[in-house]
């Protein structure tokens, strides 16, 4: 029988074997720098915040079947592989109206972002700017249009609208985008009217949260959000400041039932960027929006926030490219959890994708730190499935393609 030959221990190869990293003590930074793939980072945010805010992020409308099947979708692609690729150079960016930026990823406009966490919406366009990223504010956000270009000047950033009941108010929000360097406005058109968001509801969800009996409670569970909430500046919304009902009395002023088509050819008229239209479920809709000239859409169900048991972004998506892709861009959201997901977007034909709920998760769990750490994993996945299906670049993620199995 042959044994190992034995020696004295090795006083040096024991020490090249340890770790002298110094250990951090901050407990959100070493569970983030620990982070592998986004689903860990639900799981820290999950323990950071209060469940009213985690279901705001988590929850959906109804049964929440609609974003149930977005994420099925995904799960359902079949990537096509090309081997004996010089895979050694991979380069995942692309340029969106006439400008580069490093990954096919746009931080998708979400509101209430300080909600989440008290720096909010600055500490995700701050990630967006280091990594050369494309930021949307949203106008129900809690940070001003103008806060945020004083605070991250370098940032691309666009800007999200809802076509208010009351135009003026309208006009007055793409007034301030306007003089604040958004170069494009993406307008929202699936909010007709707001969706049952019965998490939202069961938890008498309000901006600022109302103090009561469990409130206290929540207090004591998480001291840390409270303190934070408590010693910054109030939650507001940013565009309605003032405001202290609930989300569904403010869904009921500000969105419009009566808005048409003609309503997106009025806001040609006074806004003079791209403009690109989100929330998009068919292909008779986007080809509509093409004949206006418009810069691109957005395939969106709202993140199953809007309507249950609706379309499925990622099942309509090829068909939309075929039938509009030549006349403007075509950008989809909703589910997007992993860089494996950005790329079968991309492969199916999206010039690029939002992300929303992922960043969320990230900011919740450890603020800007945990959105750059999104960031840092959408993109070693994405580059992994890059090099691993033999495409080097964006355009030939599309040229391989990929196939969505149906059910």
């Amino acid at each position: 029988m042959i044994k190992s030959k034995r020696q004295l221990p090795s006083v040096k190869y024991f020490f090249s074997l340890i770790d002298w990293r110094f250990p951090t003590f901050n407990r959100s930074k070493r569970a983030t720098e620990q982070a592998l793939i986004i689903k860990d980072l639900a799981s820290i945010a999950r323990r950071c915040v209060p469940r009213v805010v985690y279901d705001y992020v988590e929850g959906s409308a109804g049964n929440e079947i609609s974003y149930a099947r977005s994420r099925s979708a995904f799960e359902r692609i079949e990537f096509n592989v090309e081997a004996l690729h010089n895979v050694s150079r991979i380069d995942p960016s692309l340029v969106i109206l006439d400008k580069k930026i490093d990954l096919p990823i746009i931080f998708a406009p979400t509101g209430y972002t300080r909600f989440m966490h008290h720096v909010g919406e600055l500490a995700v366009a701050a990630v967006a700017e280091n990594n050369n990223l494309i930021y949307t504010l949203s106008t129900m956000g809690t940070t001003s249009p103008k806060e945020l270009a004083d605070a991250v000047p370098s940032v691309r950033r666009w800007f999200q609208l809802y076509v208010m009941q009351n135009r003026q108010d309208s006009l007055s929000i793409i007034k301030q985008a306007q003089e604040n360097g958004y170069e494009a406005l993406v307008l929202t058109v699936d909010t007709a009217v707001s969706g049952l968001r019965l998490r939202d509801l069961r938890n008498g969800l309000t901006i600022p949260p109302r103090i009561r009996l469990s409130t206290i409670l929540a207090i004591a569970r998480k001291p840390r959000w409270w303190i934070n909430l408590l010693t910054t500046k109030p939650l507001e919304f940013a565009a309605f400041r003032g405001w202290d009902k609930s989300l569904v009395e403010l869904a009921a002023t500000i969105f419009d039932p009566s808005m048409t088509i003609e309503d997106v050819e009025w806001l040609q008229t006074v806004w003079d960027g791209p403009i690109i239209v989100k929330g998009i479920q068919s292909v008779k809709d986007a080809k509509k929006l093409s004949k206006l000239g418009i810069a691109g859409i957005i395939l969106s169900n709202h993140g199953g926030r809007q309507l249950d048991c609706g379309p499925v972004p990622l099942e309509i998506l090829a068909d939309v490219v075929d039938a509009v892709g030549k006349k403007m861009d075509v950008y989809i959201d909703g589910g997007i959890m992993s860089g494996q997901d950005v790329y079968a977007a991309i492969a199916l034909g999206a010039k690029a994708v939002l992300i929303g709920r992922a960043y969320l998760y990230g900011v919740m769990a450890d603020g800007q730190r945990g959105v750059e750490k999104v960031i840092d994993i959408l993109r070693g996945e994405l580059i992994n499935t890059m090099a691993l299906t033999g495409a080097r670049t964006v355009d030939e993620i599309r040229d391989l393609g990929a196939t969505l199995r149906r059910e």
